[in-house]
């Protein structure tokens, strides 16, 4: 969940600003992360718990990728933190959890970008009293610069500046999600 210090994006004049990462990129880089999951889960169930929306086409792309190596159960949760504006309210809001009971499970949280690392601290906090066997990250997008809490992420895509970007997932006030490259916003 992108967290940008600025007025509600619905009163902004907002553009697509270049490529940051291709498709090209992004696919190789999704291929490696799912290649390095298949063999520290081979053989065992995996539930991978997507964060709605922004994650959706990252962790649909990485279970494909997987392949059959893994048994993957795919879950999803859903939260807010900031609605349509791009500032975080910091309270994380739990709107849908998840269906399936990861106690004695391995567990993987996908996260589309971590900014201040507020939600993905709360999430793994979230997850963890349901007493996983394991429990792990996986973030395609990381602003280092933006980080208030040391949250750890144990597969990660792409350290990208601190720019407000969309594409493969990632939205501004619902706009752009469907975009296969991600792209920077000019505001």
């Amino acid at each position: 969940m992108q967290e940008e210090e600025s007025s509600p994006i619905k009163e902004q004049k907002l553009e697509l600003g270049s490529v940051m990462l291709s498709r090209e990129e992004i696919d190789r880089r999704v291929s490696e992360i799912a290649a390095e999951i298949a063999e520290d889960y081979r053989g065992q169930e995996l539930i991978v718990v997507c964060v709605l929306k922004g994650a959706a086409i990252f962790m649909v792309d990485l279970v494909r990728k997987i392949g059959d190596a893994v048994d993957v159960r795919m879950d999803f949760m859903a939260v807010s933190s900031y609605g349509d504006s791009s500032t975080s309210s910091g309270v994380v809001k739990i709107v849908k959890d998840i269906d399936s009971y990861p106690e004695g499970k391995n567990v993987l949280l996908v996260e589309d970008i971590m900014d201040s690392g507020l939600t993905l601290y709360y999430l793994r906090d979230v997850l963890m009293a349901k007493n996983p066997k394991s429990f792990r990250t996986c973030v395609l997008l990381e602003k280092p610069e933006r980080k208030k809490v040391s949250t750890e992420i144990d597969y990660k895509g792409f350290t990208i500046p601190d720019k407000f970007v969309v594409g493969y997932g990632l939205d501004c006030a619902g706009q752009w999600r469907h975009l296969p490259d991600i792209w920077s916003v000019d505001v």
